[in-house]
């Protein structure tokens, strides 16, 4: 009987959650030297969009978690309209991101709701329409089902339905966790921003950092229209960064180009930002190029100038969402580079995106895109 080498053995005991050994493209994001995050104050406080006072202020080291309970206590103590509810909200939620936030301002300003997402998101519609700017959390992105009644047929078509009343729904925010993180399975991986991206009246938001969860959050309290704000899970606590402690806000619906390219442009938003930083390290010393990336940042309505300046500048366009592939953003962003850089493109353009099939407990990682499938669509493009 032949006995297997002790590699083998090794190979054969490794969890399927970990890197193989040697390995060059799919190893872990190492978040503390990422080019995404901004790891030093004056990286930071350097950002053009940020306004005068933000810029001429200090920074503090926060979480993504951290950064979106700051932006929750600025709103709560700059505005008494702003209310903060949902399931164990008061208690600080799964995730944390309201913790304290209840002894501060208040039970009557946030609290708990009932386990019924089609009654909390109805509840903050009432209180948009009266006048306040309510934040609504969905405990998990995958809850939302219930409450996509609310969303579609009553938030989005508020002021259309309004008519020259004026009345309008401007100030409602729902916040929800959304994507993989290794072990969700089912009920606790989805990423259905698609499926919002269809409803004309709502606004779809997912920041990649503390510095973009805060900006863009108080820019959705902010904002005349209803918008849903997606957050990573993977990244509440994995993401660290320097943070502006004044009041900002930053633009929705504009996207943001992460690092300027000249041969391939690549699309993404969320959590997958970094996975491609890490494929464009490695392709461009490989094949000798230079990669544009954009940070999507609002997926809905999106920033197509933006997008159609950089392809026909470069010629060759890769979207990448962790999203299933089916009718997704890439899908829409494909067509609208087809439309509009048809005659300036070198290749076909790309997806990247979940495979179309559900989130299962195991293997959760090969669901979505990883490094190599990223590096394999950038030398794709480069070698059509």
């Amino acid at each position: 009987m032949r006995v297997p080498s002790r590699p083998l053995l090794l190979a054969l005991r490794r969890a399927y959650s970990t890197q193989p050994p040697n390995a060059r493209l799919n190893i872990p994001t190492d978040f503390a030297t990422t080019p995404l995050l901004h790891h030093t104050s004056r990286s930071c406080l350097s950002n053009p969009e940020l306004p005068p006072h933000a810029r001429n202020g200090t920074t503090k080291r926060l979480n993504l978690f951290q950064a979106i309970n700051d932006a929750l206590a600025t709103a709560l103590a700059a505005d008494e309209r702003v209310l903060l509810f949902g399931e164990d909200v008061a208690f600080g939620g799964v995730f944390r991101c309201s913790m304290n936030l209840a002894n501060q301002f208040g039970s009557e300003r946030v609290f708990n709701t009932p386990l019924s997402e089609q009654g909390i998101v109805g509840f903050a519609i009432g209180c948009a329409a009266e006048g306040m700017r309510p934040v609504a959390e969905i405990q998990f992105a995958d809850y939302m089902y219930p409450a996509f009644d609310q969303l579609v047929n009553e938030a989005a078509k508020f002021r259309f339905r309004a008519g020259t009343t004026g009345q309008n729904v401007g100030g409602l925010v729902v916040r929800m966790p959304c994507g993989a993180v290794g072990h969700g399975a089912l009920y606790h991986s989805q990423s259905p921003e698609s499926l919002l991206t269809h409803i004309p009246g709502l606004r779809v938001v997912m920041p990649r950092s503390p510095t973009q969860a805060k900006g863009l959050l108080l820019g959705a309290i902010a904002c005349p229209d209803p918008v849903v704000i997606m957050e990573p899970k993977a990244l509440y606590r994995a993401a660290v960064e320097q943070v502006p402690m004044e009041s900002y806000t930053l633009p929705l619906s504009k996207a943001e180009t992460l690092k300027e390219g000249t041969d391939v442009t690549i699309i993404s938003y969320g959590h997958p930002l970094y996975t491609c930083s890490a494929a464009i390290e490695k392709a461009e010393q490989d094949f000798g190029i230079s990669v544009e990336l954009i940070d999507l940042r609002t997926m809905y309505p999106w920033d197509r100038p933006a997008i159609l300046e950089s392809v026909q500048k470069t010629g060759r366009a890769i979207v990448v969402h962790e999203s299933m592939v089916n009718a997704g953003v890439g899908a829409e962003v494909a067509a609208t580079i087809q439309e509009g850089a048809f005659l300036r493109l070198e290749a076909p353009v790309q997806r990247v995106a979940g495979w179309s099939t559900h989130m299962g407990l195991a293997y959760e990682r090969f669901n979505i895109p990883d490094v190599v499938r990223v590096y394999d669509a950038i030398k794709r493009v480069v070698e059509y």
